[in-house]
C-alpha cells in the first residue's frame, strides 16, 4: 500500500468521476492490479503522466510507452498541495496545534 492504511480519503469512483470530467482527460480506467503495468501494456497510451514526486526511471510502464513511441512526463504539484498536507492540517487543527 503506497499511501498508508487511512487512504484514500475520496473513494476511487468519486476520483474517477472528477478526473473524467476534466477537459484534458479522454478516459479513466479503474484497475485492481497492484500496478498499472498490464493496463498500460493493453492500451499503449500516447502519454503517461505521474506526479513530480516520481522520477521518470521509476514510473511503472515507462519502458512500454517509450517503446511504442509514446512520452512519459511528470507534472508539478499545484500550489504544492497534496492530500497528505491536507490530512496533516486537519489533524493538527483537531489536535489543537
Amino acid at each position: 500500500m503506497v499511501k498508508g492504511t487511512d487512504r484514500p480519503i475520496i473513494n476511487e469512483d468519486e476520483r474517477a468521476f472528477l478526473l473524467a470530467n476534466l477537459k484534458a482527460v479522454d478516459y479513466v480506467i479503474l484497475f485492481d492490479d497492484p500496478t498499472p503495468e498490464e493496463m498500460i501494456r493493453k492500451i499503449l497510451p500516447d502519454v503517461l503522466v505521474k506526479g513530480e514526486d516520481w522520477s521518470i526511471e521509476n514510473i511503472v510502464g515507462r519502458d512500454i510507452v517509450e517503446k511504442s513511441g509514446g512520452e512519459v512526463k511528470t507534472i508539478k504539484f499545484v500550489n504544492l498541495q497534496s492530500t497528505s498536507k491536507i490530512i496533516k492540517k486537519v489533524l493538527d487543527t483537531y489536535n489543537g496545534k
